[in-house]
């Protein structure tokens, strides 16, 4: 049996250098050379997962097909990668000490006292083994490269239990198994305007102290490394010059995988890994495609995203990829202009009058309006104003999860004339509880008691546009985060008057996909339809709401059944819209690009 083969990248000197997007990176280059990859990211915090955090203390919560609350970085990994991860790729300092306790508890350490070495490392060693056996790109048996990114700083007290375990792994595994990138910072000083490698040379150091030597080291900078630089960097910190790779500033995200192609830095992975022989050269073609179709992207569509965690853009990492994978397959650049929910409401206009008037003057600017999801009654009453202005104006609006539950609270209040109609969140007492607490939830515990992972969806109607967006298939398969539903009680009086629930769950009680048949685009799903959007393979419901947004959405509704080009001079070529691991045949589009700065937070 082949042994697998691990490489590990750690970061130094600060946080937020963009490792996820570096190993993301590197597991694209090893697949492009003909290797499987296979990739779990370690968050050294005590939670047991990402579910019960703010999205300002560390981003968005991914979510998986399983149901695992996991860190915003395993989404760059599926969506680079194309592959389905589980939750246990996920390791938390939580979790580890969760299992050692259950283990003391059964008696299973016979009489021993248990302690950080070995017991700790022990089990971190046993997860990361086991976890890198699991197939996660729909092929039988395991990958051959298991990318780990260990999340933090060297030096972080909280991380040191797992650097000592991987300092374990590397000398139990053999040395032409493991692979250590170290990703650091080489700043620019405006005063000198010298590369300065001091930061660098100290964090390898550390590295080196903790029992860990890298193989390669990845620089990031501004610019790339001079020579000289880079002669420096090799000779204080024992790495050899071709194993010195620089990550400079590049216009877009999708430029990492060929930066690294560029610098040989597959080879010098190999060349660690004693893989050599059983490779090919990287072939990244649609990659460099996608790259170089994004940089000529001029024409703007503009998206108001209006939510209560704006001040923080990894809050909506998933939706803001999303957008851009649809908005960079109609060939248009993406403009998204933050708009918060609290400014738009009527306090507001006495509190911050200017705060008030450029929030309206974005919304009312915008080619199409987004209302994500959140928890929590805080701004939800501009979200319902925003639903509003979308159905009166004709605007085109996607609501996802609390986006879908404001537009049926909107509608009941304006169409219904319900005027206390609201969510049992907002509102335990409400006599019109258009949204109410799921019958299976928990009041008491948190973490993991929502509605979690991938359900299925029956549509209702094949004549509407969400059924047609996704290949006029009976079901899709999403991916689900929610404590509240739409009363199923009230549905009726909803249809009648004009309101139509087009995808139900299998039980026809749980309300999934709502539409205004004679609105331009309106539609809002209690699922994340962008946990699962690829880059090349944009969400079908997103596609629909940016091609509404460029007055395209008949033209991708018609290719259903007659392909036709809906580019804008630019050279096309035929693209799959992803919806659930099947593809829906689309109108010939453009490959994938992205819009964003190096750590691919925007």
């Amino acid at each position: 049996m082949k042994k697998m083969k691990y490489l590990l990248v750690t970061g130094g000197v600060v946080s937020g250098l963009g490792k996820g997007v570096t190993a993301s990176s590197i597991g694209v280059l090893l697949k492009a050379c003909g290797l499987r990859v296979t990739s779990i990211k370690i968050d050294p915090y005590l939670n047991s997962d990402a579910g019960t955090m703010s999205p300002f203390e560390h981003g968005e919560v991914f979510v998986l097909d399983d149901g695992g609350e996991v860190d915003l970085d395993l989404g760059n990994y599926e969506r680079f990668l194309d592959i389905k991860l589980t939750r246990d790729n996920n390791i938390t300092t939580g979790k580890i000490y969760q299992a050692v306790i259950d283990k003391e508890r059964r008696g299973d350490y016979l009489g021993k006292t248990v302690q950080v070495v070995p017991h700790v490392t022990d089990a971190i060693q046993e997860w990361i083994e086991r976890v890198a056996m699991i197939p996660v790109d729909g092929m039988p048996g395991p990958a051959d490269v298991c990318v780990i990114e260990l999340g933090g700083t060297i030096g972080d007290i909280e991380s040191m239990p797992f650097i000592e375990a991987l300092g374990q792994f590397s000398y139990r595994v053999g040395s032409s198994n493991f692979c250590l990138i170290h990703v650091s910072l080489v700043p620019v000083l405006n005063v000198v305007g010298e590369q300065k490698t001091k930061p660098t040379q100290h964090s390898v150091r550390g590295l080196r102290g903790l029992g860990l030597t890298p193989n390669i080291l990845a620089c990031r900078s501004t610019l790339p490394l001079d020579e000289n630089v880079k002669m420096k960097i090799s000779q204080f910190c024992h790495v050899p010059a071709e194993n010195i790779i620089t990550l400079y500033d590049v216009p877009n995200i999708w430029r990492i995988p060929l930066l690294l192609r560029d610098q040989k830095a597959h080879e010098a992975i190999l060349r660690v890994l004693n893989l050599q022989g059983s490779t090919r050269e990287p072939s990244l073609k649609e990659w460099t495609s996608r790259a170089d179709i994004c940089d000529m992207l001029h024409i703007p569509v503009r998206i108001a995203m209006v939510g209560k965690y704006t001040g923080l853009t990894d809050s909506y990492l998933s939706v803001i990829k999303a957008l851009l994978h649809a908005s960079v397959a109609c060939f248009k650049k993406l403009v998204v202009d933050w708009v918060p929910a609290c400014d738009l409401e009527d306090e507001m206009e006495k509190e911050n009058p200017d705060a008030y008037k450029v929030a309206w003057k974005l919304l009312k600017g915008a080619d199409g309006i987004l209302v994500p999801g959140g928890f929590g009654d805080r701004g939800v009453q501009g979200k319902i104003l925003a639903a509003k202005y979308a159905r009166e104006n004709r605007v085109p609006f996607l609501g996802i999860c609390l986006g879908m539950q404001i537009a049926v609270i909107e509608f009941a209040r304006s169409i219904l004339g319900l005027l206390d109609a609201n969510s049992t969140e907002f509102d335990a007492n409400t006599k019109n509880p258009c949204v109410i607490f799921m019958p299976e939830g928990s009041k008491t515990h948190m973490g993991g008691t929502m509605r979690l992972g991938s359900r299925r969806t029956y549509f209702q109607v094949m004549e509407c546009k969400s059924a047609k967006l996704c290949g006029n298939r009976s079901f899709i398969d999403e991916r689900h985060r929610h404590r509240y539903e739409v009363n199923p009680d009230m549905v009726s009086r909803l249809e009648d008057a004009g309101l139509s629930f087009t995808g139900k769950d299998e039980t026809g009680q749980r309300m999934e996909i709502v539409e205004l048949p004679n609105h331009p685009y309106y539609i809002g799903v209690q699922f994340h339809p962008e946990f699962k959007s690829r880059p090349g393979k944009p969400s079908a419901l997103f596609l629909g709401l940016i091609s509404a947004a460029c007055g395209q959405l008949d033209a991708l509704l018609q290719g259903h059944k007659v392909p036709t080009g809906i580019g804008n001079g630019i050279q096309i070529q035929k693209v799959n819209v992803y919806q659930n691991g099947n593809v829906a045949k689309f109108a010939k589009i453009a490959s994938d690009g992205i819009y964003s700065n190096c750590n691919g937070a925007h």
